[in-house]
């Protein structure tokens, strides 16, 4: 049972350390799996480990069957932890999640103004960017007061636009 309870605790640490070193020790297993993209990938093989020594250990503690039935009973639990951990790592590779917002995306927006707008110069304007405040420099073709609400009419760089007050 203590080479079951090693196997067991070795396979965890081995998931500690890929998850530490976050692809550091990735490169050891480069050479062995080019074609089975991912599938030796060090959390896999922890989770193989780790299931099947603590299945073994259980298996022989609660039944008294010998090793080779605890062996046998560790390599296909092992065998569904390994697939299942590669599934899920390829499925949070795969994740499709929107593109980065981008400073046109500004245009047709609303804000409000934090520093008042003078005639020809300019002010500064909170707007919201991927549901983050972030503050502008705002160009607008009259004189806009404090707290006035405003329109973004075009981007003029990555850090000021050009607005105009929101008429109700």
């Amino acid at each position: 049972m203590v080479w079951f309870l090693g196997l067991g605790i070795g396979g965890l640490v081995l998931l500690v350390l890929s998850l530490v070193f976050d692809g550091l020790l990735e490169g050891v297993l480069d050479g062995f799996g080019g074609r089975l993209d991912g599938f030796l990938s060090l959390p896999v093989i922890a989770g193989f480990v780790s299931a099947l020594g603590f299945t073994g250990a259980i298996v022989l503690g609660t039944t008294g069957t010998g090793a080779g039935v605890a062996t046998g009973a560790g390599v296909v639990t092992g065998v569904g932890v390994a697939w299942l951990t590669w599934r899920f790592s390829r499925a949070l590779m795969r994740d499709g999640s929107a593109p980065a917002p981008r400073g046109e995306d500004l245009a047709g927006t609303s804000g409000s103004v934090v520093t008042a707008i003078p005639a020809g110069g300019y002010g500064e304007v909170l707007l919201h960017l991927a549901g983050q405040p972030v503050k502008y420099a705002a160009k607008a073709d009259a004189p806009v007061a404090r707290g006035t609400e405003v329109w973004v009419e075009s981007v003029l760089s990555p850090t000021s636009v050009t607005v105009r007050p929101v008429e109700r």
